[in-house]
C-alpha cells in the first residue's frame, strides 16, 4: 500500500547503496507491524524490436537481460528465418525484394541473349 509522507519517521535503505540512482528506485511500503520500509523496484523491461522497422516483437518475452539469457532458446526466438530479429512483415519484404531481384537478373540476361542473335 502507498502510504503519504506525513508525519511518518525517518526511513533508511535496506541495502549498502545510499544515492538515488536507476537501479536503486524505491517506493514506501507498510508492513503488518505498521513499520514504514523502502520496497525496491525492479527497473522496466525494454521489448525486443524488430531490426527494420523497429516495431515490437510478438511472441518474445519481455525481461532483463540476466533473465534473458536463463530462458530457453524456444522462448527467445520465432520459428521462422530472422525469428526475433525481424518481424513477419520485414522477412516476407525481405524475400520478395531478394526474388524480384533474381527476375529481374534472368530478364537482363535473356535480353543479352536477344539482343546478341540479332
Amino acid at each position: 500500500a502507498v502510504v503519504s509522507t506525513q508525519s511518518m519517521g525517518r526511513v533508511t535503505y535496506r541495502r549498502r547503496l545510499s544515492y538515488n540512482t536507476k537501479s536503486n528506485k524505491t517506493h514506501l511500503c507498510k508492513t503488518p507491524g505498521g513499520k514504514l520500509v523502502y520496497h525496491y523496484s525492479n527497473k522496466k523491461t525494454n521489448v525486443s524490436k524488430c531490426g527494420d522497422c523497429k516495431q515490437s516483437l510478438r511472441g518474445i518475452v519481455a525481461v532483463r537481460p540476466k533473465r534473458l539469457a536463463a530462458l530457453s532458446k524456444r522462448v527467445k526466438t520465432v520459428n521462422r528465418a530472422y525469428g526475433g530479429a525481424k518481424c513477419g512483415r520485414c522477412v516476407r519484404s525481405r524475400i520478395i525484394r531478394a526474388f524480384l531481384i533474381e527476375e529481374q537478373k534472368i530478364v537482363a540476361k535473356v535480353l543479352k541473349a536477344q539482343a546478341m542473335k540479332n
